[in-house]
């Protein structure tokens, strides 16, 4: 492919070899954020479009709101890696990936200026509408691969997100005293958790056992949704915003 039209209007196109015809199905219903996690973002954006590198995005925004579109939205981006959602193993046949320029954890990880922001807001906002994608369907590299992956992190604006819009939020609940369900605990309130956070998506066995993995995944669930303590441990501000949130998808 020497070049394509971009699907968002704006964008600058830099096509990336890494790509493919998505698998199964006939357009993305689903949009997966991301942090680059290197030192600039000239440094992603070659890595995404270098052959060697076997991985790309549909996307790449800027930190000063500059976009380039390295896929066309209707093929196949290798960006989510090992992944699942709802019972799928190939979130790159079904989703749009969204590389968002910040150094991430390892490389001093910052705060997302506001001009990138409003520039992946209007991004996201003229995916949905072309490809009908359903709030709950726009996610983190984090939901999609617990413990594997932790971005796009805890300093994502996802209410500046849905106030615009893009993606589901719930206010999460206040972080006070009360029991907590750690590795080792067992029983039926762990296996509804359990239930709880597959029901909303997470890949995760329902065992009634908090194991490595549950902790795990209530890890993710905690930086997307409550941000402001992630450690994997199912205090009662965790359990409420997850009630909360699946009270919010069933509405």
């Amino acid at each position: 492919m020497s070049g394509f039209a971009p699907d968002h209007a704006g964008a600058e196109v830099r096509v990336s070899p890494n790509f493919g015809l998505r698998r199964g199905v006939d357009a993305p219903d689903m949009i997966v954020l991301h942090y680059t996690g290197m030192i600039s973002g000239s440094a992603a954006e070659a890595w995404l479009c270098d052959p060697v590198s076997e991985v790309s995005s549909h996307y790449l925004v800027h930190e000063d709101g500059h976009i380039v579109q390295m896929v066309r939205e209707s093929d196949r981006a290798w960006h989510a890696g090992k992944s699942s959602w709802n019972g799928n193993t190939d979130v790159n046949s079904c989703s749009v990936g969204i590389e968002i320029v910040n150094p991430g954890h390892e490389l001093g990880y910052r705060a997302f200026p506001r001009k990138q922001i409003a520039a992946v807001i209007e991004l996201c906002r003229g995916i949905i509408a072309r490809h009908r994608i359903r709030p709950e369907r726009v996610l983190a590299h984090s939901d999609v691969a617990p413990g594997r992956k932790i971005d796009p992190g805890e300093k994502f604006p996802w209410k500046t997100l849905a106030d615009a819009g893009v993606g589901l939020y719930v206010e999460p609940a206040r972080i006070g005293s009360g029991p907590v369900l750690d590795i080792g605990s067992a029983g039926k309130p762990v296996e509804k958790l359990q239930s709880l956070l597959s029901y909303w998506g997470y890949g995760i066995e329902i065992t009634g056992f908090y194991d490595q993995q549950t902790s795990t995944v209530v890890a993710a669930f905690q930086r997307h949704f409550r941000p402001r303590r992630v450690d994997g441990l199912a205090d009662r501000s965790t359990i409420l915003t997850l009630h909360r949130l699946v009270a919010a998808l069933a509405a």
